[in-house]
């Protein structure tokens, strides 16, 4: 089984849905700090979880591609779109890129919307890995 690394991180605010209607200041501000809240929680779980940070830029300065599988968590059972929920999530995704500090188009995301799985204040499971669901 190959290494694997986990973070769990907050739920991503309404602001930053696609669809959302509010001034573009406001989402500005929504955005930068959920982008900093999820470089921190990350940060934290390097830490707490000692992630080889160095082997996963060798594998991106190799060529090759670092495996995100992002569980949405929501926090409630109302609808939601799954292509929305992950476009909410991209100061999220920032922000844990940020942290590992390897640039996110080498990400190759793997989302799941967990839209029957509920968690009070929903959540974002993230699990970082070197291999993907292929090998």
């Amino acid at each position: 089984m190959p290494k694997q690394w986990e973070v769990i991180l907050p739920w991503p605010e309404k602001e930053l849905s696609p669809n959302s209607r509010a001034h573009w200041a406001k989402k500005s501000r929504v955005a930068k700090r959920y982008r900093y809240a999820c470089r921190i929680k990350t940060l934290q779980a390097i830490r707490a979880g000692g992630w080889d940070v160095p082997a996963l830029r060798d594998q991106v300065a190799d060529g090759g591609q670092i495996h995100v599988f992002i569980d949405f968590y929501p926090p409630d059972r109302r609808h939601r779109d799954d292509d929305n929920t992950t476009g909410s999530f991209k100061s999220g995704r920032d922000g844990l890129a940020d942290a590992l500090q390897i640039d996110d188009r080498h990400f190759r995301t793997h989302p799941i919307f967990r839209r029957d799985e509920p968690v009070k204040g929903g959540m974002v499971r993230v699990v970082v890995t070197t291999s993907g669901p292929e090998a």
